[in-house]
């Protein structure tokens, strides 16, 4: 395994495309859904069980942030500009898709109109048209053809784990390699290590690996408020060593579903957390344990899956 980081521009080859599925919108729903593994959801559990609880199995809403509305907006934006022809794909044509994006939001989602107001709008719009131009800086999207955005990927491990997660872009070259892109809208951790963003690579490629029986040649995270690419280089050995990290994880995941016991682990990222006023290291009664979920897979995203 290798990861590097870079702030300039990436040469790209010809790639294939097929268009994916379409950017899916919204905080989900309490209808009670068997809990599949994300990269999120991985993550919850490990800051807090108490916060995967909520989220997963009594799947208390939780209205989006503005960030995360805006990191929506150019996703679907980014998405969009893929499916027009290579020679369309300017920065000029770029920018024009995101009012338009944040339109289709809106119809989708009328509430997010009080999360930014008339007078902020252009200003929040801006914010966007701003990433969407420093996409550029990393990539130049006329030079190569996308296989899917905004793709739905899903594997059960033969122990039961059920991974989830959307994935950006997949591009395929000429000769088979498979490289993952995700897009990121906030800044570049200053942590390179086991940091989240890695945790997220290795998930992604661990899902590639079974669902395609290949190895990605690259993950590159954009961070497009830096200016800076990461490049993840995995290989089947880790990939299996994580495929047992995700594991143990599931693990004790149902053993805490099983009993209820979903224990809160206090840290400094209380302080954004949508439940605590429901958590007892803050003095709150969490809702009734529901039981563990046993029906369908959840199908939905929230907008914190989309924009991880």
């Amino acid at each position: 395994m290798s990861i590097s980081e870079s702030a300039a521009p990436v040469t790209e080859g010809p790639l294939s495309q097929t268009k994916g599925s379409p950017l899916q919108l919204g905080a989900g729903t309490a209808t009670r859904r068997r809990p599949a593994l994300s990269p999120s959801r991985a993550g919850d559990f490990k800051q807090c069980p108490l916060l995967y609880r909520f989220r997963a199995v009594d799947r208390l809403p939780e209205a989006p942030s503005r960030a995360q509305v805006k990191g929506t907006v150019v996703h679907a934006a980014l998405e969009t500009l893929f499916g027009l022809p290579a020679a369309e794909r300017v920065p000029e044509r770029a920018v024009d898709l995101v009012h338009p994006s944040w339109e289709r939001m809106l119809a989708e989602t009328p509430e997010l109109i009080e999360l930014v107001p008339a007078e902020e709008r252009e200003g929040f719009l801006d914010e966007a048209r701003s990433l969407v131009t420093a996409y550029y800086g990393l990539e130049d999207p006329t030079r190569f053809e996308a296989e899917s955005c905004e793709l739905r990927v899903e594997t059960e491990l033969a122990d039961g784990v059920l991974l989830r997660g959307f994935v950006d872009r997949i591009d395929v070259a000429p000769t088979g390699e498979v490289r993952v892109v995700d897009y990121k809208t906030g800044r570049a951790p200053r942590e390179m290590s086991e940091s989240k963003a890695l945790f997220q690579m290795k998930f992604y490629a661990l899902v590639l690996l079974r669902t395609r029986g290949i190895v990605p040649a690259q993950l590159r995270l954009l961070y497009l408020a830096s200016g800076i690419v990461l490049t993840y280089a995995p290989d089947e050995d880790e990939l299996l060593r994580f495929e047992r990290t995700l594991s143990a994880i599931w693990k004790a995941i149902l053993t805490a579903g099983a009993t209820g016991d979903f224990r809160p682990k206090p840290s400094r990222l209380c302080d954004w957390c949508d439940h605590k006023a429901l958590c007892p290291s803050f003095g709150g009664t969490p809702p009734p344990y529901p039981g563990w979920p046993e029906g369908p897979a959840e199908e939905t995203p929230g907008f914190e899956e989309i924009v991880e």
